[in-house]
């Protein structure tokens, strides 16, 4: 049985989580196919926007403590090595040249939640929660801290991982934690919609601009404005752009 199943349809290749009876728990396999899945979609032209999300009744759980244990007897560089592989698939999707976005059923937690939000985007339905248990268990949500930090601010994020308490999508979207949500009936269709309204954009202009953001991060004002120059003058030489300044002149 494949772990992430994957299909592309007009242009949105949908990645879908496929451990629905462990609550798609992310062990050592299911993390090597989101890699390998995402690597497929970076290279793959016809690709113009990535959706993941979760067979069954939940997102996806987080980690699966039990498979990735390394034993009693195991050193740091040994527990680093596994959490090293979690990290990279939050980079991957940080990094991949396509917009990615998380569609959240169910829960959403820990090494889950990280999935959501490294996404550029993520959506939930209406009944979904999302949250970071780990302190209940004396662990430490140490790598999906740094992509939280960039989500909402530092008062919202200690709450969320000192307390490890979920909460509700509506309470998500308010603290900026997820974009939007809609109701359960029909949650499925409404991110194939939300989807296909972003793959209907110029994928050069998507790119660059996910690149702008990504780069930009910890820049001083200066330098970002220096680098919005430049993809500036990158977007003019596109063909999306010769197009749509063609377009723009004939309606003048």
């Amino acid at each position: 049985m494949s772990l992430v199943l994957f299909a592309l349809d007009a242009g949105i290749a949908r990645m879908t989580l496929n451990r629905p009876e462990k609550r798609n728990a992310l062990n050592q396999e299911m993390i090597a196919a989101i890699r390998d899945a995402l690597a497929s979609a970076a290279v793959n032209p016809d690709v113009r926007v990535v959706l993941i999300a979760g067979a069954g009744k939940d997102f996806c759980a987080g980690l699966d403590l039990l498979a990735l244990d390394r034993g009693a007897g195991a050193g740091v560089l040994d527990h680093m090595e596994t959490a090293r592989q979690l990290a990279d698939i939050y980079l991957a999707i940080r990094r991949h040249p396509r917009p990615i976005l998380a569609a959240v059923q169910g829960r959403a937690l820990g090494g889950g939640m990280g999935l959501a939000t490294a996404a550029d985007l993520c959506i939930a339905a209406e009944s979904a929660q999302f949250g970071y248990p780990e302190v209940k268990i004396g662990f430490v949500p140490a790598i999906v801290a740094a992509l939280l930090r960039r989500s909402v601010s530092e008062k919202r994020m200690f709450e969320l991982l000192a307390t490890g308490d979920p909460v509700s999508s509506t309470r998500a979207a308010e603290i900026g934690l997820i974009n939007r949500v809609f109701p359960d009936a029909g949650f499925e269709s409404s991110a194939a919609t939300y989807a296909a309204n972003l793959a209907s954009k110029s994928a050069s202009a998507l790119s660059l601009t996910k690149s702008l953001l990504e780069h930009t991060d910890s820049m001083p004002l200066e330098k970002a404005i220096e680098a919005g120059v430049r993809a500036n003058a990158l977007a003019r030489m596109t063909e999306d752009a010769q197009r749509g300044f063609e377009a723009f002149q004939k309606k003048r």
